[in-house]
């Protein structure tokens, strides 16, 4: 006797035994479901959806879209476009090779959760549905009509039936014959997954300049969102969309078209991100551009000490904080004791300098110890910092921080007589001072990631990846794991100075309590942690991405007041539920949350 082990049970239709959705709706007609529900959902979006311009984004223009209205249009025709991919239309099947079903769901899902989100705000805000115009109600039809739909598309392809692997019969071999032909029409029919095939190199990179400049766009919206609720409709229909996409292997495309042309992608993505300060009018949205860059810059030394080498530090802000001071110091501050003001690449070679040095200090007696032990004098590290830089005051110790009220009135650079606290006009274009500090953040930005790249592609940087692996394995393959070790963290805390020196002239103030381990607004240790964790541990893109959004979110969620880092820690729980290995992971880590998902069926012979 024959058994096999195959997934959990899904429902299925009665007449075909196919897999089915959540609802009883055949997925023939449930497919036709979601393509009209999305396409009546578009058109809804250029309708009115209430009579006053009291809500933001003034939805009572016919013809129009604006505001949410156009976040719903776009949720609306990517499940039109994955709708029919699903169907197999010619020309539409690239858009969906690792199958259409599941991606469909969550297009469909983003487009409702968007529309009623919406349509809900609007009866709160405004006192009761009577607020609503005609493409309101439309628009919550349209798009419960396509998420319906959507939810009886079945969950996975069909099984093939058992056969026995020992089995060398004919009837075996036509049996299996017929099943391989079965699966390759229905896969072609459905949009199972398919290889995209080497394009023309100029095809690929003209790919890869759409896929910049989309990610420009999308943040350029986000951080520039004007009101409250078009902020919440962003993070649904981005965070949802992003997700269908994954579900579709277009993200898994673009990652192997990026990996082709990786020298040309790094350069394009700072094209890209080099011509945000270019998209604003002032200054309000590039300053959190500025922040979320050292921000990232600081994310992405962590990076090094966690990701590559497997090093908890929770106190890692603290190297931040002594770049920051070392700078200040000999910046020319009033407030400094020391009546010095150097050059800009002096403060910059000091403040590194002194994050280098006390990274080997604190590294040299601690990194003997492993796992918890070592995560706990790091955090101490981090709190001393902190205590020691409050109490140097001049009354609880030596006069040299100043105490609480930090390094003050530290002046703005000047790099061969470019004074980056004052506006320039390039090509037509008017640069504030944060823009300006934007762009040099982002020189540095670059600095840091050819160190991280060229120290993880080197022999001390597979020596990093060996210990995090396993580090009794390593040790007895000959490789110095305290040495390897103090590297790491020598290197982590002078990137982090490096970015240190930046963030003392932009905020013009340095204090001791910049530099917690957890507050409602990052830098601090938790939330750069964070940033590596959920970003991707052990690559560059997925703590530049995860920094982005650990700064950008709590900014945009003040308006929630006490509830802020409430919200903030659900849809922290969520992420961590359903994308383990990070916004951006290196494969292994990918293998390893998703083995299971990824094994072939096992077959066993038993004896009845």
């Amino acid at each position: 006797m024959t058994t096999h082990t195959t997934a959990p049970d899904t429902p299925r239709t009665p007449t075909t035994g196919a897999p089915s959705g959540l609802v009883g709706i055949p997925p023939r007609i449930g497919r036709a479901l979601a393509v009209g529900g999305a396409v009546l959902t578009i058109a809804s979006t250029f309708l009115a959806w209430t009579w006053t311009a009291a809500f933001p984004g003034d939805l009572t223009v016919y013809g129009y879209p604006g505001g949410l209205q156009v976040l719903v249009l776009i949720g609306g025709a990517l499940t039109a476009l994955l709708g029919l991919a699903s169907y197999g239309v010619t020309g539409l099947r690239r858009l969906a090779p690792a199958g259409a079903d599941a991606a469909v769901k969550l297009a469909a899902l983003a487009t409702f959760a968007t529309a009623w989100y919406t349509v809900i705000a609007i009866s709160t805000e405004l006192g009761g549905i009577v607020n609503l115009e005609p493409g309101a109600f439309i628009v919550a039809v349209s798009s419960l009509a396509a998420l319906l739909g959507a939810l009886s598309l079945p969950f996975e392809r069909p099984e093939p039936d058992p056969i026995d692997p020992d089995d060398t019969s004919w009837e075996h071999f036509k049996h299996r014959a017929s099943h391989q032909w079965d699966t390759f029409k229905a896969a072609f029919a459905s949009g199972a997954p398919r290889a995209l095939g080497k394009l023309p190199s100029h095809i690929e990179i003209l790919i890869i300049v759409g896929i910049l400049a989309l990610g420009l766009l999308v943040f350029t919206y986000g951080i520039g969102t004007e009101y409250d609720e078009l902020f919440i409709g962003f993070l649904i229909t981005a965070g949802l969309g992003f997700a269908a996409l994954g579900k579709s292997g277009l993200i898994s495309q673009a990652s192997q078209l990026t990996a082709r042309h990786q020298t040309i992608t790094v350069f394009g993505a700072f094209i890209a991100a080099a011509l945000f300060p270019f998209t604003q009018t002032d200054d309000q949205y590039a300053t959190l551009g500025v922040y979320i860059l050292i921000f990232a810059t600081v994310a992405l030394g962590l990076n090094i000490v966690v990701g590559l080498a497997g090093l908890l530090d929770l106190g890692y802000v603290a190297f931040l904080g002594v770049g920051a001071y070392a700078s200040a110091l000999v910046s020319g501050s009033p407030s400094s004791p020391f009546d010095v003001h150097f050059p800009f690449w002096a403060a910059v070679l000091i403040g590194a300098a002194a994050s280098l040095v006390f990274g080997v200090l604190i590294g040299a007696p601690t990194l003997r110890l492993r796992g918890d032990y070592l995560a706990i004098v790091t955090l101490g590290f981090g709190e001393i910092f902190r205590i020691t830089a409050n109490n140097l005051d001049g009354i609880s110790g030596p006069d040299l921080t100043n105490g609480s009220n930090g390094i003050s009135s530290i002046p703005n650079l000047k790099i061969l007589g470019f004074d980056f606290g004052a506006q320039h006009d390039i090509g037509g274009f008017t640069i504030g001072r944060f823009a300006n500090y934007f762009l040099l953040m982002l020189i540095i930005t670059a600095v840091v990631v050819l160190v991280f790249r060229r120290s993880g592609d080197s022999r001390i940087g597979r020596a990093w990846v060996a210990i995090r692996e396993d580090e009794t394995a390593a040790l007895a393959m000959g490789i110095n794991g305290f040495r390897v070790k103090l590297i790491a963290f020598a290197v982590g805390a002078s990137l982090a100075g490096l970015a240190g020196t930046v963030q003392a002239h932009v905020t013009y103030t340095v204090t001791p309590e910049q530099y917690l381990f957890a507050g409602a607004i990052p830098p601090n240790s938790a939330f750069l942690l964070a940033a590596v964790v959920l970003g991707g541990m052990g690559t560059i893109g997925g703590p530049l991405i995860g920094a982005a959004l650990l700064f950008l979110i709590p900014n945009k969620l003040q308006f929630l007041g006490d509830y802020q880092l409430f919200a903030f820690g659900v849809a922290l729980i969520l992420l961590m539920r359903f994308r383990p290995e990070g916004l951006i992971p290196n494969r292994r880590r990918q293998l390893e949350f998703h083995e299971e998902a990824e094994a072939p069926t096992v077959l066993s012979k038993t004896g009845a």
